[in-house]
């Protein structure tokens, strides 16, 4: 795990983004997973399996010995990852597009801190905007291996 302080990159336009295909764009700050952040997400997604919510049966039966956060969640958190990454001034609006690969390489414990690391993996310029694709690597504090790494796609309008 590189210890490099959060950053972002900002660029004037879709057009300039393009040339920083194969770069690194930008660190997030650290958020904490904390168990209220994980039984909400159980609540919306009707998800409540007790590996995530229940902390007794977790300490007794899960090789973790404590909740941990749903994939689902910690994916969920590759938007903000890019909002605190990357900004583009002349974009008026964006959307996601989609997923390409994505693993849920190790658990993320309740209380844990996780981070984004985004990179620019791709970008096809189009008429008044551009689909690229983000490389998200998710961080767990003081882990050596990530919690997620994934490639989400996003299209921009100018």
């Amino acid at each position: 795990m590189n210890n490099k302080e959060a950053y972002k990159t900002h660029f004037k336009n879709l057009e300039e983004m393009s040339k920083s295909v194969g770069k690194e764009l930008g660190v997030s700050n650290w958020i904490e997973i904390s168990q209220e952040k994980i039984d909400l997400f159980a609540k919306v997604t009707e998800d409540e399996q007790w590996i995530h919510i229940d902390k007794d049966k977790s300490e007794k039966h899960s090789p973790y010995k404590t909740t941990i956060a749903h994939g689902f969640m910690i994916l969920s958190l590759a938007s903000r990852f890019s909002y605190d990454t990357l900004t583009i001034g002349s974009v008026k609006m964006g959307i996601n597009y989609g997923l390409d690969r994505v693993r849920f390489t190790s658990a993320t414990p309740s209380g844990g801190m996780v981070r984004g690391r985004v990179s620019l993996l791709e970008c096809d310029m189009k008429m008044g905007g551009a689909k690229y694709k983000l490389g998200v690597t998710v961080e767990l504090k003081g882990q050596e291996k990530p919690v997620c790494v994934a490639e989400t796609i996003a299209m921009a309008y100018e």
